[in-house]
C-alpha cells in the first residue's frame, strides 16, 4: 500500500466513507498531489477492497471538488490557485463570521460537552497526524456550530465551500506552531460563545479563517488581502 494511505479499512464500518475520508485526508495533507491522476482498480488494490466502494468514494469527492473525472482514465485532484483560494475565504468570510453573532445569544453551557470532545478530537489527531479524523471533527465542529442556528442551507454551502478551500494541500504548509494556534482558537470560539460575546466570536473567525491565506502564502492574511 501506498505511504499516503493511512486509515485501515475497518470491518463494518462504511467501506465507501472510509475510503473517502483516506483519501480527502491525504489531498489536503498534500500526501496526494494537485493534478495526480487516481484511478479505481489501483486504489481498490491499495485498499485491499472491491471496486465499488472505491467508485462511489471518487464520485462524492468529485462532488465536493476535491478531484475531477477524466474519461476512461479516472480521476484527477483539483488544484485550486491563489485567486480562487481568497475568493473561497472571502466566501465563508461572509457566511461563518455574521452568524457568530447570533449564535452567542443561543449558546449555552449544555452544548459545551459536545463541542469540546470535538476540540479534543482536533487536538489528539493533529498530534498523531491523524488527518482523516482530524479534517472530520474540524468539519463536524464548525458546521456543527452553524447548525445551531437551524438553516440547513447554510451548513450545506459552508460545506461545500471549506471542503474546496481545502483542497490545496495546506495541512503540508503548516508548522507544527500554527497548528496548535489554530486549534486553540477553537476552544477561545467556545468560550466567547458561551460569554455571549458576539462581536469578539464573529472577529475571532474571521481571524481563524485568515490563517487559510496565511499558510498558503506563507504570510498572515486576512480574508479581503489582495494577490
Amino acid at each position: 500500500m501506498t505511504s499516503w494511505i493511512t486509515s485501515r479499512i475497518e470491518p463494518g464500518q462504511s467501506l465507501r466513507e472510509q475510503i473517502e475520508d483516506s483519501l480527502a485526508a491525504a489531498i489536503i495533507a498534500g500526501q496526494i498531489m494537485p493534478q495526480e491522476l487516481l484511478t479505481v482498480p489501483v486504489l481498490a488494490q491499495q485498499y485491499e477492497v472491491s471496486a465499488t466502494p472505491v467508485r462511489e468514494a471518487m464520485l462524492e469527492l468529485a462532488r465536493r471538488g476535491f478531484v475531477v473525472p477524466v474519461r476512461n482514465k479516472g480521476f484527477r485532484v483539483r488544484e485550486v490557485g491563489r485567486d480562487e483560494l481568497r475568493h473561497l475565504v472571502q466566501a465563508r468570510t461572509l457566511l461563518e463570521c455574521p452568524p457568530m453573532i447570533e449564535l452567542a445569544a443561543v449558546f449555552t453551557a449544555s452544548h459545551r460537552p459536545r463541542f469540546e470532545a470535538l476540540v479534543k478530537a482536533i487536538r489528539d489527531s493533529a498530534r498523531k497526524r491523524d488527518f482523516a479524523t482530524y479534517v472530520r471533527s474540524d468539519r463536524e465542529f464548525h458546521l456543527g456550530l452553524l447548525g445551531l442556528l437551524g438553516n440547513p442551507v447554510v451548513v450545506d454551502v459552508v460545506g461545500m465551500l471549506r471542503d474546496r478551500t481545502r483542497t490545496v494541500g495546506i495541512a503540508s504548509k503548516i508548522t507544527p506552531e500554527q497548528l496548535s494556534a489554530s486549534i486553540e482558537e477553537h476552544a477561545e470560539l467556545l468560550d466567547l460563545l458561551e460569554d455571549g460575546d458576539g462581536p469578539a466570536a464573529a472577529a475571532l473567525m474571521e481571524r481563524h479563517l485568515g490563517h487559510v491565506l496565511g499558510w498558503w502564502s506563507g504570510t498572515e492574511e486576512t480574508p479581503d488581502s489582495q494577490a
